[in-house]
């Protein structure tokens, strides 16, 4: 269908997990692919080689999501190399978790610069690039547990949530400039993060959930996929829930 043909996206963390689907979900619709992650690796040039097999840009950029400076580097950098940036995905994100009675400074510290202050610093670097484009769509990528919270993730509940309420504030902040922002919520979805579980545990968490299973990036991918197209064009300042109704 070529629903992103010519433009070009830009996606955090996006060498493994919902990034790496994202970013191939987004080639295979004709989009080119700039993405970041910590250092380059095995896994970002497996996921490089990939994306390029569909006949897309594609250019790595190594760097702290969470450090200001340099996201708006990586930001003036890739405006340079492929001369827009039509979507920014804030895919950037870790887990620390523990009670909070037990949660250290460090704990919480690192999950809220990683995944709640990289989405400001990259919304704040591509925001002038988009509002001279006078077009742009932002999306974050948020979780249930910003929603409904989770007893051990006081940590990520909170970047989460964060995640909604700077989604909604951009929104309004940037719709008269044509710039749509929107967040994913995923429920349980099988990554890396999820594989650390035991067979029990993952058993538990299927039981709560309607559909009885995990998502895959993949499915993450799609709506991703929606809001970053114009099949999404009057859509802004939404969550939608990927979850498989578990947040019913």
């Amino acid at each position: 269908m070529n629903l992103l043909e010519n433009k070009t996206a830009l996606i955090t963390g996006a060498a493994r997990g919902i990034g790496r689907a994202i970013a191939l979900k987004f080639a295979s619709e004709g989009c080119n692919i700039a993405f970041t992650d910590l250092a380059y690796n095995d896994l970002v040039e497996q996921t490089a080689a990939d994306i390029e097999a569909y006949g897309v840009r594609v250019q790595f950029y190594a760097g702290n999501a969470a450090d200001y400076e340099s996201a708006h580097e990586i930001v003036k950098q890739v405006k340079q190399d492929f001369g827009n940036i039509d979507i920014l995905v804030n895919n950037a994100g870790i887990t620390k978790d523990g009670l909070l009675l037990r949660m250290n400074e460090q704990q919480w510290d690192a999950v809220i610069n990683v995944n709640l202050k990289s989405a400001f610093n990259f919304i704040h670097a591509c925001t002038p690039v988009m509002m001279s484009q006078r077009a742009g769509s932002i999306i974050s990528l948020a979780s249930v547990v910003g929603v409904n919270g989770n007893a051990g993730q006081a940590n990520y509940a909170a970047s989460k949530a964060g995640i909604i309420g700077l989604t909604k504030s951009v929104a309004k902040e940037l719709g008269s400039r044509g710039i749509r922002a929107n967040a994913i919520a995923p429920g349980f979805i099988l990554t890396d993060m999820t594989s650390a579980l035991s067979e029990e545990q993952r058993k538990q968490w299927e039981q709560m959930i309607p559909l009885r299973r995990g998502g895959t990036p993949e499915e993450v991918a799609k709506v991703a996929l929606f809001l970053a197209s114009d099949l999404s064009s009057y859509v802004s300042g939404q969550v939608i829930h990927c979850c498989g109704g578990m947040s019913c």
